[in-house]
């Protein structure tokens, strides 16, 4: 699978990247893209993508990712809606406080086996 993903670039807490398309299998830094189709330095704010290469390559089937395509619509190159690209946050857990145990039902007092008596024995004593 072909996907359309950014490359990291520039020097440590200055990023820049390339935006490249890329077979899926290979790793991010890798230097073998197979196209170079933008750049993007968040840092300045700047956008800079081959609208017509992209879509080309679209259109055989590549994917991009989910912050290319949000940068993609933000450029309207294609229209559709953006992706949240953060994790959910989970709500706090809450401790539950355990009601109290609700009181046994009253015990039926049943005779024991001693005392039960069957018709026709006599008990001795």
């Amino acid at each position: 699978m072909i996907n359309i993903r950014l490359q990291r670039r520039g020097r440590k807490n200055d990023p820049s990247f390339r935006v490249v398309v890329v077979d899926s299998k290979k790793k991010p830094k890798t230097g073998n893209y197979l196209e170079m189709v933008g750049s993007y330095d968040p840092r300045v704010d700047r956008v800079d993508l081959k609208a017509d290469r992209i879509l080309a390559w679209m259109k055989n089937g590549a994917q991009p990712s989910d912050t290319v395509h949000n940068l993609l619509v933000a450029k309207k190159i294609i229209d559709a809606k953006k992706i949240n690209v953060l994790p959910k946050k989970t709500a706090p857990v809450k401790e539950v406080v355990a009601a109290p145990a609700p009181a046994p039902a009253a015990a039926v007092s049943t005779p024991a086996a001693e005392d039960i008596t069957v018709a026709g024995e006599a008990s001795e004593a």
